[in-house]
């Protein structure tokens, strides 16, 4: 009987697909958006800090350059502590009571593969957080200090972003088109804002930015090779 009630209650989640094996799940003991708006607070704190100091420099002219400061800093934030988080207790996160976890839950409802422990997710992630972290928060300091890589690293990372979410988003439309599997919630809140909406950023920016970066490399040879052509005729 014991057995037979641990199992129902591991079953009785709001997750998707409907029966998927959490293991440790536990209901939050408190509202679990209560900390979003401090989580927001301090994304827009960082963002802030890293679009005044990009200001104040000499390197980064452009509002798009400040904007980029802003976007890689959230980037580095979001990838080192928030899902570092995720990596460290993929295993037992499902029944943890801690703010974060609380978010990482509210979001699983979009996409349950986070607390099943998913190869590809927890593979994904793992990745994220050692290597694109750490990029995001170099490429930032190389758009403060006018670094010469400052677009070799926003093409990496950039390119390195969109793969991610290429990859995110292909293989739940795999499972759910060839396996009927569904890991989000249908209602609009959860497919639509949190599954899509979330993840769109990361599909919009790093274009932008990668475009960007194509003029101004563009620009730089242009302007070497003319001076080349220069030196030659002279």
């Amino acid at each position: 009987m014991e057995a037979g009630g641990a199992a129902a209650r591991m079953h009785q989640h709001p997750y998707y697909p409907p029966g998927v094996a959490i293991p440790g799940w536990a209901p939050d003991d408190a509202p679990r958006l209560r900390r979003a708006p401090m989580f927001v607070a301090v994304m827009g704190l960082i963002a802030a800090l890293a679009y005044r100091q990009a200001r104040s420099s000499r390197h980064a002219p452009r509002v798009l350059d400040r904007f980029a400061a802003s976007w890689f800093s959230v980037c580095g934030f979001l990838h080192v502590c928030f899902e570092g988080y995720y990596i460290y207790n993929r295993t037992s996160i499902a029944g943890l009571q801690t703010p974060l976890a609380h978010l990482w839950k509210e979001y699983a409802l979009s996409d349950s593969r986070y607390l099943t422990s998913d190869v590809f997710t927890v593979c994904v992630e793992t990745i994220t957080v050692f290597a694109w972290g750490p990029l995001c928060l170099l490429t930032t300091i190389s758009i403060l200090s006018g670094s010469p890589s400052r677009h070799v690293n926003q093409v990496v990372i950039c390119t390195a972003h969109l793969y991610g979410v290429a990859l995110y988003y292909a293989t739940n439309w795999a499972e759910q088109r060839f396996l009927g599997t569904s890991y989000s919630r249908p209602e609009f809140l959860y497919y639509w804002v949190y599954y899509v909406g979330f993840n769109a950023p990361w599909v919009v920016v790093p274009l932008v930015l990668l475009y960007d970066s194509y003029v101004q490399v563009g620009r730089a040879f242009g302007a070497l090779q003319d001076k080349v052509e220069r030196r030659k005729n002279h």
